[in-house]
């Protein structure tokens, strides 16, 4: 799998939330394009990520 840019080693498949609970992410504050296509969040539980997967992850942030 690809996550921005970068080639990462699945051990096994796991749904979006899965993958950015499990790398620190807030699932709330993120945007994730699939291969091409954004992901709207209420599918984040049952999209399914894999080693073929390209991944791109846009972390919202504060400030002023």
């Amino acid at each position: 799998m690809t996550v921005n840019g970068k080639s990462i080693e699945l051990t096994s498949e796991m749904t979006v939330e899965e993958y950015l609970r499990s790398n620190n992410y807030n699932p709330q504050r993120v945007a994730v394009e699939l291969n091409g296509a954004i992901i709207r969040k209420n599918s984040f539980q049952t999209t399914m990520l894999d080693n073929d997967s390209v991944v791109e992850i846009v972390q919202f942030m504060g400030g002023g």
